[in-house]
């Protein structure tokens, strides 16, 4: 079979093969009660390990130093990556990391049980139980999904040889629970050969193409192009995406991908050069059929990690705002005896989802800065304004934003409107910036990324903390935050002569 004849299989309808499988897996069902489905599935791991956690409370471990390792124990397993579902249900490999978080909390025994013996039992039944119970739990799930029951809908992008592979592996092997629902990427296959030499120009003695080996034909239809990727996510609740495009596509895959991953889908990409994908170590690694796949993990502002991240600001926020009142009232004292002007001033900036919030500043320069204009030029502020710039004292009334929830204490600084439309257009992945809100400091401020510096550097930095989120690093920022007014100080000595300033 020849290219364009696989190109036609490949956008055409759904053919009865999958027709059947859709119905069986309850394809005809609405996403909302698909979704309902996946969440109960997605929870069936965390369960056995507490059935089995309990069990060995039963059995050997007692009392309340016993409930207090197995709690640990439970938290060892959610650190250690160990209740990420997986494509590839294989206990084999998961006895080392699930004996290790069986193993390390036994310390916390110690004290109350003095017997190595005793500890080893705890240990060894504790581990083994966790093990019985995953084999249990994946031999279950393999009956069902065999039955056509609990698959879930997956999206592959790329309608290349991979791509059909992969299709063509999870139809082969429905043990594996992923039912395929479509491609994404071009609908039919593009030769390689140049335009000049048309198949029409060919002469009728020219050789004909190589057909296609078989078993790569694929019923799966292709959905649309990378753009829609979000919108199919959503129509047909898919929980799963599979890319296998090509590193050159790297710009428009990492924005479909975090689309995706806003739409609450697991994205996973295999390895340019998969052969070689032992290089990645193979506890972050997963695979179908032999072929690897990697993961890409969620950032952690959702869910959980939101309701984590508005709790601090408000505990930090407010302790903040409280021990800055004093230093707040005097410089309010102060910018007014100093021009006898208003000493507060607001300003549109962009914030989550593009939203428009009104941030408060102590005033520095005796007009308004306009909208569109980028640098102020320092003749414009008064001695007491410039130091307020430096020390970015300004910015103390933003802690009733963060309070109200308009913006986050650690976060991408904000942006005015003007600038927000124009970085969008110029610099790739900018409005990425605004998947959580806005920030009184931020990673990129941190690192130096301030006035009329890089902004793809910005954007750079603003995405990874988005990324890579935890309450950790938030601490982190903050404390060299804190340490900015003093160095902001020494700044101001060493540089009197600086002809702009330019702020964000």
């Amino acid at each position: 079979m020849g290219n364009s004849d696989l190109s036609q299989d490949i956008g055409s309808a759904i053919t009865p093969q999958l027709d059947e499988a859709a119905i069986t897996a309850g394809q005809t069902r609405p996403a909302q009660v698909r979704r309902r489905t996946l969440a109960v599935r997605g929870q069936l791991q965390i369960l056995c390990d507490i059935v089995a956690l309990a069990l060995s409370g039963l059995l050997v471990a007692r009392g309340w130093p016993a409930v207090g390792y197995l709690v640990a124990v439970l938290g060892a397993l959610t650190v250690l990556g160990r209740h990420r579902g997986r494509i590839c249900m294989r206990v084999s490999d998961e006895v080392l990391r699930l004996a290790a978080a069986a193993a390390l909390p036994l310390l916390l025994l110690v004290p109350w049980v003095h017997s190595l013996a005793r500890l080893l039992i705890v240990g060894v039944a504790t581990a083994s139980l966790v093990l019985i119970m995953r084999a249990a739990l994946y031999a279950s799930l393999r009956a069902a999904y065999r039955a056509g029951r609990l698959t879930e809908p997956v999206l592959i992008v790329g309608t290349g040889e991979l791509g059909r592979e992969i299709g063509e592996l999870l139809l082969d092997h429905p043990d594996l629970g992923l039912r395929p629902v479509g491609f994404v990427g071009e609908s039919t296959l593009t030769s390689k050969t140049p335009a000049s030499e048309s198949p029409a120009s060919e002469s009728p003695a020219s050789e004909p193409p190589a057909s296609q080996p078989p078993g790569m034909e694929t019923p799966v239809p292709v959905l649309g192009g990378l753009s829609r990727t979000c919108d199919l996510v959503r129509e047909h609740g898919v929980s799963k995406i599979i890319s296998s495009l090509p590193a050159e596509t790297d710009d428009d895959l990492v924005s479909a991908l975090r689309a995706a991953c806003r739409c609450r889908a697991d994205a996973y990409v295999v390895p340019p050069m998969h052969e070689l994908a032992s290089a990645i170590p193979a506890g972050c690694m997963d695979e179908i059929w032999g072929i690897p796949l990697l993961p890409l993990r969620r950032s952690g502002l959702e869910t959980s990690g939101a309701l984590v991240k508005r709790a601090f600001d408000l505990t930090v926020g407010s302790a903040l705002l409280v021990a800055a009142a004093p230093l707040l009232l005097i410089l309010v004292a102060v910018e007014f005896l100093d021009r006898s002007r208003p000493v507060m001033f607001r300003q549109e900036r962009v914030t989550r989802f593009g939203r428009i919030m009104r941030i408060m500043k102590l005033r520095t320069i005796s007009s308004p800065e306009p909208d569109s204009e980028w640098s102020v030029p320092v003749e414009s502020c008064s001695a007491i304004g410039r130091w307020l710039r430096a020390t970015h004292l300004d910015e103390l009334p933003q802690l009733f934003n963060v309070i109200r929830g308009d913006m986050s204490l650690v976060g991408p600084r904000p942006e005015r409107p003007f600038f927000t439309a124009r970085f969008a257009e110029m610099v790739p992945h900018y409005d990425d910036r605004h998947r959580t809100r806005a920030g009184l400091t931020g990673w990129a401020q941190v690192h130096g990324l301030t006035g009329d510096t890089s902004i793809p550097d910005r954007t750079r930095f603003d995405n990874y903390y988005i990324e890579h989120w935890s309450l950790w690093m938030d601490l982190v920022i903050m404390a060299r935050t804190l340490a900015e007014p003093l160095l902001g100080v020494l700044r101001v000595r060493r540089t009197p002569t600086r002809r702009t300033d330019s702020r964000s």
